[in-house]
């Protein structure tokens, strides 16, 4: 039997396996550099080890783990993990994984710590002599290969003392001369314990892990319910008659009872709301012209809106008061109200509540629009003015904003017409945007924004993103993160807003994309995008990639420096600036050149090692092919995992209140 826990070996044979391992070990040579792969990874659990540790070693979700089966279940041994991964051919023309190592002891050399969380599986950095300290964040590469057409997978193996071909054909069910011809194995009659070994494969390993295995077992409620009854007195038969199914039953059917009245309550509440409503539409009704009040509930609450939405004919109008009116065709409003509906207000309300547009009412300007602050029937808002040409970014930010609902997505509230004018009324966001807030925040009278509250900002604008991408019946590509399209709530809670661009796309897939004409802002557009028009997900997650890099630089996507000639700036993206200087930032211990892109506002008042995390996260996201790029999903995980760190760190300081006064002073 194959032995997996390194603690089981005799210490003479452990010491040879540590001294052998990452010397024996290359990785696979590739020729083709732009392929990437599904592979797996092979790992010993250790008893005592945790799902989320073998997340963090890996960066994987649980879903991308599962585990041998029947191994090590019952007997508290090791069991094996298998980890997919995306297997790239790098530019030095070998397969690699790029991922990042967090140190977890107080201080030792980073070969060791390498060594002994990976078991072989990673490939020492030429500095892995050099000693690192607790949290310090190190980026490296794990081995792994592509398969070519013969087999769909290549699973990466570290071989344990025990081990023979013979064995290993049977533990994966392949053949032994199919081992020998991925690893060009020269002597079937021996494998090199510590050494890695390609295993090739036609299905996914394992079974799903279950984290239960791994938990010691607790005595049922049941019993102990018979033994407290019994100690204090209780005759057995009256306790064993209120056993667990009896408890359970009885609190299940108490919740069905308070659950069944609560609906009962909702269902009369809405009928009675929805009767009102068709009551006094019904007094108005006509078969030539009908008139239809639309309804938005919100909260629990019915709102009959002032306005009115027409049907005529072929044409829908929306009447903003008696002497102004725009037509919108009924093709291009199809499906737009078919969830929930808006508020419309009448045209006098948004002129009264802007104060006739006044100039300091101004929020700002972008390209589809200008957006006012307003009090709209007593609620702080923000009104987008735009023109009638705008009709088609006016209806897809309708149509986005109706269908989807997330506390970090800006909410619609309304909307209203005149003549040559239509109106789109939000919820006001009081802190303004990322953008003003980030960006030479002083000159605006902004205090900077602190470390924490920017990591949570983009842990905010990448679970609003996810949504939209994942979790919503119709999927949208938003294709304009920028800073100045996510704003922020009075408590810095980050929302994205600005939908006129969203574009509808496929579900999952990573193929499928939609094409269409290049929109939205130079600095933030992913390559592919600007080749072929092709707007995916991925799209979306290079601009939030470079949002990542405005959080941890203070500066815009788009710098201007002095060019050779006079007046006449260079422009360089802030993607090259930062991904120059990670080049010359191997970890966060060595970290000048990257040190000196981040933002002066902060004053210091940062930890190194999360820094150093969210920009190679940055750099995951702006990487140039899409596949290597992750999704939001994986995005939000690791910023979960920053965030939890940074807090971590920022309650180490506490106690120095001279620090924590800087710290807190930029919420």
């Amino acid at each position: 039997m194959a032995l997996n826990a390194l603690s089981s070996l005799p210490l003479l044979t452990a010491l040879i396996l540590l001294a052998t391992r990452s010397k024996a070990s290359l990785p696979l040579n590739c020729s083709d550099v732009n392929r990437v792969c599904e592979s797996f990874i092979s790992y010993n659990l250790a008893a005592q080890q945790t799902l989320a540790e073998v997340q963090s070693l890996f960066d994987a979700l649980p879903k991308d783990i599962t585990a041998e089966e029947g191994r090590g279940s019952d007997t508290g041994s090791n069991r094996l993990l298998f980890v997919n991964k995306k297997c790239s051919c790098l530019s030095t023309k070998q397969y690699l994984i790029n991922t990042t190592f967090t140190v977890r002891r107080k201080r030792g050399s980073l070969g060791r710590m390498l060594e002994r969380a990976y078991e072989g599986l990673a490939w020492m950095p030429n500095n892995a002599s050099r000693n690192v300290h607790l949290g310090a964040v190190v980026s490296l590469q794990l081995f792994c290969g592509c398969s070519s057409s013969l087999w769909n997978y290549l699973l990466t193996y570290v071989a344990q003392p025990s081990d023979s071909l013979a064995y290993l054909a049977s533990r994966f069910g392949v053949s032994m001369q199919d081992i020998e011809t991925v690893n060009n194995i020269a002597d079937p009659n021996f494998l090199s314990a510590g050494t890695v070994y390609y295993i090739p494969l036609n299905s996914v390993p394992g079974v799903p892990y279950r984290i239960q295995e791994h938990i010691a077992p607790t005595p049922s409620p049941s019993a102990t319910f018979q033994s407290v009854a019994s100690d204090q007195g209780i005759p057995k038969d009256i306790s064993s008659g209120f056993s667990l199914g009896w408890i359970l039953g009885i609190v299940g059917i108490a919740l069905l009872l308070i659950l069944a009245v609560v609906l009962m309550w909702i269902l009369r509440h809405k009928l009675l709301c929805c009767q009102q409503t068709k009551d006094g539409e019904a007094k108005n009704h006509n078969v030539k012209d009908i008139e239809k009040h639309p309804i938005l509930c919100r909260s629990g609450s019915c709102f009959p809106s002032r306005g009115s939405f027409c049907w005529k004919g072929d044409d829908i109008s929306v009447n903003a008061s008696s002497n102004r009116q725009i037509s919108l065709s009924t093709d291009m409003v199809t499906g737009v109200f078919d969830v929930e509906k808006p508020v419309v207000f009448t045209y006098e309300e948004i002129l009264a509540s802007t104060e006739d547009f006044k100039d300091t009412n101004l929020l700002g300007q972008g390209a589809f629009g200008t957006v006012y602050f307003g009090i709209l029937r007593d609620q702080e808002v923000a009104i987008k003015k735009m023109t009638a040409t705008k009709t088609k970014e006016f209806l897809v930010e309708m149509k986005v904003l109706c269908r989807v609902h997330h506390t970090n997505l800006v909410e619609l509230i309304g909307y209203a017409a005149s003549e040559d004018e239509l109106f789109l009324v939000y919820e006001f966001a009081h802190k303004s945007s990322v953008s003003s807030r980030l960006h030479d925040p002083l000159s605006k009278g902004y205090a900077p924004l602190s470390w924490n509250t920017r990591v949570q900002i983009a842990l905010d604008a990448a679970r609003g993103l996810e949504y939209i991408h994942e979790h919503t019946k119709a999927h949208y590509v938003h294709r304009d993160i920028k800073t100045s399209n996510i704003l922020l709530d009075n408590c810095f809670r980050a929302k994205i807003s600005d939908f006129g661009l969203a574009k509808l796309v496929g579900k999952a897939g990573e193929g499928e994309a939609s094409v269409t004409r290049v929109v939205g802002t130079f600095g933030y557009l992913a390559p592919e995008y600007l080749h072929d028009g092709q707007a995916t997900t991925k799209s979306d997650v290079y601009a939030f990639g470079v949002v990542l890099f405005e959080l941890i630089s203070g500066k815009e996507a788009v710098a201007k420096n002095k060019g050779v000639a006079p007046n006449t700036p260079e422009r360089r993206t802030l993607v090259s600036i930062m991904l120059s200087a990670l080049r010359d930032s191997p970890s966060s211990i060595s970290m000048n050149s990257l040190m000196q892109r981040i933002d002066l506002n902060m004053m210091d008042l940062y930890p190194r090692d999360c820094v150093y995390k969210m920009a190679m996260l940055a750099k995951q996201c702006v990487e140039e092919d899409p596949i290597l790029r992750p999704d939001m999903k994986q995005v939000v995980l690791t910023l979960s995992q920053i965030l939890l760190s940074s807090v971590e760190w920022e309650a180490a300081l506490a106690g120095n209140s001279q620090v924590f006064s800087g710290l807190i002073q930029g919420r």
